[in-house]
């Protein structure tokens, strides 16, 4: 049996006799290294938060924080992870510790995490200033997120010769492959395109794993177990973002994260949607892939992808092929892959929308699930007419959908308030949704013609077209 072997807070470790589906937060307790913590075991307060040594979208090496509880163990392999014990000593202190100390920590549940999060923003490559939204996925109910804010605030540059700065001069490690077993149960992670599809050969019923931080919660809440689990994160065709003249092609393995730099300033509808998407901690491990195969009739990514017109494409061992997003949700949690098949990337077809918007309703504004998303991207002729329109939800059927009917109503008229609210009658009756503890069917019957006005509202101001 081949061991799992990581670097954990500089030193190298060797486990093995552990069930693959034990994340890393339960391993570091049971091990004795108790300062994360277990507040929901889903990736909402961010009490486990750990670092990883990545490299950013750039190629630069960087402290990622993430989720452990969302961390299965067997993932780490050949990885480097540094938790809040490899940040500081007792009689020594490391600045963002220091800054936490005065007034930013009371119960001190939530702290170790807290100084995870503000440890990887700390040594951020080309940091300037902070970016609290590095702190959103963690949750504190003492203090207050005021002195946590005048913490994190007040923290200067690493020193120069900061060891933890150092050893960002040096490369990230790549994932390395492994083969680890436990009786019946077993974790692959294969490193070629032709590696995962013998895999699954063998293993037919073998549950892919990405990111993880849907499937960890699956095995964290629910207790659910898979006899194999297959990771996609080192296949090198899975793990890429390519620009070219025609299209945008985005790996099934890439996170959030990546995407959200390398998009910016070039793709507003996406840009849009990824802030709302959970939180970085979560976005750091997530996957574009992995929210399209779970099929979650309120995922966030589909409606922006349905709007945008993209493409999925799909690989198996004899080949590969391009689905229309629009045929890619086939019933509600089904898709498009056949037997063998995986998501191998997505592609979004070039020039891009000239306005595009993203909207999400839900209870929080941020780090929530939908009760309705909406996304919409529109051209304009030079006479004000709209040539074409793109319009899609999450949360009022079975799956992700588009208001085909509407977007017919509104191709060729003048975009405008008499048009737009024309559009919404025959909105009004495209879908309908069904209640749930998150909104009634009504609720969410309303939210889509709104969404559709706010967007009116938006794209007139944004494009100054006259209403």
């Amino acid at each position: 049996m081949q061991p799992i072997r990581f670097t954990l807070n500089g030193k190298e470790v060797t486990v093995q006799g552990v069930d693959p589906h034990t994340n890393l937060l339960t391993w570091l307790r049971q091990s004795g290294l108790t300062g994360s913590k277990e507040g929901c075991a889903e990736g909402e307060c961010g009490a486990c938060a750990v670092a990883l040594v990545r490299p950013d979208a750039a190629g630069r090496t960087r402290y990622e924080a993430v989720n452990s509880c969302l961390l299965l163990l067997p993932s780490l392999h050949a990885q480097e992870v540094v938790t809040v014990e490899g940040i500081g000593l007792p009689e020594k202190l490391h600045p963002v510790q220091a800054a936490m100390t005065q007034g930013g920590s009371q119960c001190g549940y939530c702290t170790p995490g807290f100084v995870v999060s503000l440890f990887a923003e700390y040594y951020r490559p080309g940091r300037e200033g902070f970016d609290l939204e590095a702190l959103g996925g963690n949750l504190c109910r003492c203090t207050g997120y005021r002195p946590i804010r005048d913490a994190a605030y007040s923290l200067g540059t690493p020193d120069p010769e900061d060891p933890l700065r150092k050893r960002l001069e040096e490369p990230a490690p790549a994932p390395g492959p492994l083969e680890y077993t436990l009786g019946p149960r077993r974790f692959y992670r294969p490193t070629t395109l032709q590696g995962l599809f013998d895999v699954l050969k063998m293993h037919p019923q073998a549950r892919l794993i990405a990111g993880g931080t849907d499937l960890a919660v699956e095995a964290n809440l629910r207790f659910s177990r898979w006899d194999v689990l297959v990771s996609v994160e080192a296949i090198p065709e899975m793990g890429r973002i390519d620009w070219d003249a025609d299209n945008l092609e985005i790996g099934a393995a890439v996170p959030l994260s990546r995407i959200e730099e390398e998009v910016r300033g070039k793709l507003p509808l996406l840009e849009e949607l990824l802030p709302l998407f959970a939180s970085r901690l979560l976005r750091n491990r997530a996957t574009l892939g992995g929210n399209l195969g779970t099929a979650s009739p309120i995922g966030d990514s589909p409606p922006v992808l349905l709007a945008l017109g993209a493409l999925v494409r799909v690989a198996s061992a004899t080949g590969q092929r391009l689905v229309p997003i629009d045929e890619f949700f086939t019933g509600y949690r089904k898709t498009a892959l056949g037997p063998g098949e995986v998501i191998l990337s997505v592609q979004i077809p070039r020039p891009f929308p000239e306005i595009g918007r993203f909207y999400k309703v839900a209870k929080r504004h941020q780090d929530d699930i939908s009760t309705v998303a909406g996304a919409f991207a529109l051209e304009l002729a030079d006479n004000g007419t709209v040539s074409r329109i793109r319009i899609a939800y999450g949360g009022v059927a079975a799956t992700p959908i588009r208001a085909q009917l509407t977007e017919a109503a509104l191709v060729g008229k003048p975009w405008n308030l008499a048009a737009v609210q024309a559009a919404s009658r025959v909105l009004a009756t495209e879908f309908k949704p069904i209640s749930d503890h998150r909104g009634s069917a009504e609720y969410r019957s309303a939210m889509v013609v709104k969404l559709l006005e706010k967007f009116f509202h938006d794209s007139t101001l944004a494009a100054e077209v006259p209403a």
